[in-house]
């Protein structure tokens, strides 16, 4: 649910980055300044933003709203899918066949999820927001134009739910009383030690072999997806307020 520790956006300005010609140079491969540094450093800033937004800076304190979450929840079934479709379908792509781990999938968490919340029939009262409507748009689009900008959609996710997820798993159970489920989307089976796998992640970033001008429309696309994250965020804002209100209304009428 979080844009992860490793990863943020410096250009938010809008930047199409469909309308850019990104080519792949097989003789070439980042190592003098890893993709994986360029992208912690160059999306700092997105990261700093998104902690900002008054849903997850909420979050952080303790403060979530179980409707809100939900939707969250069901919002994310549908990246997620799409994101991973997408992944499978060009796993033997020379830029994303060495980043392909299906171990990180969140899609039968997710699903596992949405039946906590909503019930076995949640897949009839589940729908995407605008927000995450736009999302889904832009991993279908980039899938079909430039399947190697779909590394920044999965950085940005995966290392963000194995870095701070794994703290938002920890409030929402807290905060939400949740004792028997509902928290699957942050619990990854198949990968024992996070850390090691991080590790291991960004070792795999600094081999894809890409130039200086795709290494740089990648960063570009991971703030894009920062702010496709953010998006989602402010739509569920509005349910936490009114939520927020009705706590505070009814902690007045208990004096």
């Amino acid at each position: 649910m979080n844009a992860s520790t490793d990863v943020s956006v410096t250009d938010v300005s809008g930047t199409n980055v469909s309308g850019t010609n990104v080519s792949v140079d097989e003789n070439v491969s980042l190592t003098a300044s890893g993709l994986a540094l360029q992208l912690r450093e160059g999306t700092a800033k997105s990261h700093s933003m998104a902690e900002s937004t008054t849903f997850i800076a909420s979050f952080l304190k303790g403060v979530v709203n179980k409707e809100s979450y939900r939707k969250l929840v069901g919002n994310f079934y549908f990246v997620y899918t799409a994101l991973e479709a997408a992944l499978t379908r060009h796993q033997n792509h020379r830029v994303l066949q060495g980043l392909y781990f299906p171990e990180l999938w969140r899609q039968g968490t997710l699903e596992t999820d949405l039946a906590y919340y909503y019930g076995a029939d949640w897949r009839e009262k589940v729908q995407p927001s605008p927000a995450c409507r736009a999302y889904v748009q832009r991993i279908e689009e980039i899938a079909e134009q430039q399947p190697e900008l779909l590394v920044a959609h999965a950085y940005t996710r995966y290392m963000g739910d194995l870095s701070g997820g794994q703290i938002l798993k920890k409030i929402a159970k807290q905060a939400m009383g949740l004792h028997d489920g509902g928290t699957a989307f942050y619990e990854f089976e198949a990968i024992r030690n996070h850390g090691e796998f991080k590790k291991h992640y960004r070792q795999a970033l600094d081999t894809v072999p890409v130039d200086a001008a795709t290494a740089e429309a990648i960063v570009t696309e991971a703030n894009h997806s920062f702010h496709l994250n953010m998006d989602m965020f402010r739509e569920l804002e509005g349910n936490w307020l009114v939520a927020l209100g009705k706590m505070t209304w009814n902690a007045i009428a208990r004096r």
